[in-house]
């Protein structure tokens, strides 16, 4: 049954497939900038500058050099290049002779280099001599360029090559993680990249008075959209160094320094900078975000507007888009905004049914902006990639993202996570980046990543903080007050640890891998510990201490919100029958979940039992945990 609500939504972003103009794709676009604007910036380091005029011969020569190797339509050509005026041009290049460029960063392990550039058929890779004894040998040819993309012998000209691309041939192959393990090829086609290109000029009304900035590795998508829009608009691309582009106020002082305009920030990084304090004459109008979920509202005194886009690799890096409006209610998370132009997305269940609005479901995307497939990969391709049941067109199709999400009553969508992050605790399902979203609500908290861990019977959550200031740690018990205020006893994780940052990886998204490898961190300082007082607190303290895999506990701590179970409940019952042969029910565990709680249900028990003992039985029994206030006591 389809919903209408759902309908009306998709209603005004149904792809429409345009006829695309070749004059609109990036290497013609870019010839146009260079022949009308040949002395205007296009694209600088910090120690290199290039105008547009140096862009196109330095580009028109590595196509020609790449023409005579033999590269046309569709044959992809590697990148083995860190972020660079180089690796520009060298991309232009590749795309005006008519390939697709594959970029990879050279920090990858020389394993996953080799299969990628193997795995892609690449039979040219191009790099510069510093590189060039670090490219793991292979069957392919390799052309060296310098740091501003020139090569030895270039070919004069200025232009168009001989060859250019349709709409459905490749521009770029990007890798990306598979959940087997084995990184799958992602390609995108010249129409695909000319869609997102006219919606973001558009959309953001992108000029030749411009100034953007690229700092994603190129092996991430992000970095397409970081420089063909505004090359192809004749604004200026500027290249932010690694230490810059990783400290949030070192990136912010820059962005003041170069006048930049309009920059893209990865989720952590933009959420450091909202939080900044930013000069009157900041030039930065627009900051867009995206690659992990955005937990933080901006606050109305910012200079710049926040921008929160979501799209996976397969459908041209940005399917949705909207602004982020301050001031707003911290109970629910920013939306991802809707759907670009010529770009739809469907919510669906089980049976590919669209859910009602409000409804959590599965996101499939369809429109211009969807890969050709996944290299060499037909079967994962079809998997993935499937006939659209909404639409009369026997060729389109819709993406299976693996992500769940739900339409608002406004239109925008809400990102709820992966359908295999969700964590399952005591039963419930558990979104994790919802937990952690609470956590960065508390005042002293300036990051957070909540993970799911393995205890053997059922899985707990394991929270890791930043504070905001350092002498002002939050504590542990603090932490647990305010996340019960908002959240149910399951959500609460079972533990909180220390963290001094967020750890990243080279796409700049929150680097979950990392963290659950970290065994030895240092947990959250706590104020309220007790320690037991009596002999059955010392015996039950041991028990949970070790059925919880928990060095230190508190009497006063609660035995579910240490990722305590009903599984694990029954070998508390189990070991205090063997200890104090007395019997207590699972439903009292529930009552009573802490240490201090259970000793007085257990010390009950026992006067009880002790009442019917002789004083020899009693002795045995309580032998080596006697109770002080029992031991006062005169059995019968």
């Amino acid at each position: 049954m389809l919903h209408h609500s759902n309908l009306s939504i998709m209603s005004p972003n149904v792809a429409v497939q345009t006829p695309t103009d070749r004059a609109a794709f990036v290497p013609a676009a870019i010839s146009v900038q260079a022949n009308t604007r040949s002395q205007s910036l296009a694209v600088a380091d910090r120690d290199l500058e290039m105008n547009f005029k140096e862009l196109e011969d330095a580009s028109n020569a590595i196509a020609a050099r790449l023409e005579t190797l033999g590269v046309t339509k569709d044959v992809v050509v590697g990148l083995y290049l860190p972020r660079s005026l180089g690796t520009i041009v060298a991309a232009l290049g590749i795309m005006k002779a008519g390939g697709a460029y594959l970029p990879i960063d050279p920090s990858s392990p020389a394993s996953r280099v080799k299969f990628e550039f193997n795995d892609a058929g690449v039979g040219i890779v191009i790099t510069n001599q510093k590189l060039a004894s670090k490219l793991p040998s292979g069957n392919w040819s390799v052309t060296s360029i310098d740091d501003r993309g020139r090569i030895a012998d270039e070919v004069e000209g200025n232009r168009l090559r001989s060859n250019p691309a349709e709409s459905g041939h490749l521009a770029y192959v990007i890798y990306t993680s598979g959940s087997t393990g084995t990184p799958k090829g992602v390609e995108i086609t010249h129409g695909a990249l000319e869609n997102l290109i006219r919606w973001h000029n558009e959309n953001f009304n992108v000029t030749q008075n411009d100034r953007a900035t690229h700092q994603a590795s190129p092996g991430f998508d992000a970095a397409v959209w970081e420089v063909w829009p505004y090359l192809v608009a004749g604004a200026s691309v500027l290249i932010t160094d690694d230490e810059t582009r990783t400290d949030p106020e070192l990136f912010r002082n820059w962005l003041v320094e170069s006048a930049t305009t309009i920059t893209f920030a990865p989720t952590p990084m933009a959420e450091r900078l909202i939080q900044l304090q930013w000069p009157a004459n900041a030039k930065l109008h627009t900051l867009l975000t995206g690659s992990d979920t955005l937990r933080r509202y901006p606050h109305k005194d910012l200079p710049f507007k926040l921008v929160n886009n979501y799209g996976p690799t397969e459908c041209t890096v940005v399917t949705t888009s909207g602004d982020v409006p301050s001031g707003q209610s911290v109970n629910r998370l920013p939306s991802i905004g809707r759907p670009i132009t010529n770009m739809q997305v469907f919510i669906l269940d089980e049976q590919l049914r669209h859910v009602p609005t409000g409804v959590t479901g599965n996101i499939y995307i369809g429109g211009v902006g969807l890969a050709r497939g996944y290299r060499n990969r037909p079967d994962l391709t079809s998997e993935r990639f499937i006939s659209n049941p909404f639409s009369n067109d026997p060729s389109a199709r819709l993406y299976k993202t693996g992500d769940l999400g739900s339409f608002s009553h406004d239109g925008n969508i809400h990102f709820v996570g992966r359908s295999d992050n969700q964590a399952k605790i005591r039963g419930y399902r558990v979104e994790p980046d919802e937990v952690a979203a609470a956590l960065d609500r508390y005042p002293g908290v300036d990051a957070s990543v909540v993970i799911t861990r393995d205890k053997g019977d059922e899985n707990e959550l394991v929270a890791y903080v930043v504070a905001a200031k350092k002498d002002e740690e939050p504590t542990e018990k603090l932490l647990r007050e305010f996340l019960l205020e908002s959240l149910p006893e399951y959500m609460v994780p079972a533990a909180f640890y220390r963290l001094e940052k967020i750890p990243l990886n080279s796409s700049g998204k929150i680097d979950r891998i990392a963290l659950s490898s970290l065994q030895d961190q240092e947990v959250l300082r706590r104020d309220d510990h007790v320690a037991p007082r009596s002999p059955v607190e010392e015996r039950l303290a041991a028990m949970l201490s070790t059925l919880l895999r928990v060095d230190k506990i508190s009497v006063t701590d609660n035995f579910f919100l240490l990722g305590g179970n009903s599984l694990l409940g029954a070998q508390v019952i189990a070991r205090v029958r063997d200890a104090f042969g007395v019997e207590l029910s699972l439903l009292s565990l529930f009552e009573h979940p802490t240490i201090q709680e259970l000793s007085s249900e257990v010390e009950g028990l026992l006067l009880a039992k002790l009442q019917e003992m002789s004083e020899e039985e009693a002795v045995q029994l309580l032998n080596p945990a006697v109770p002080q206030k029992l031991s006062q006591s005169s059995p019968k």
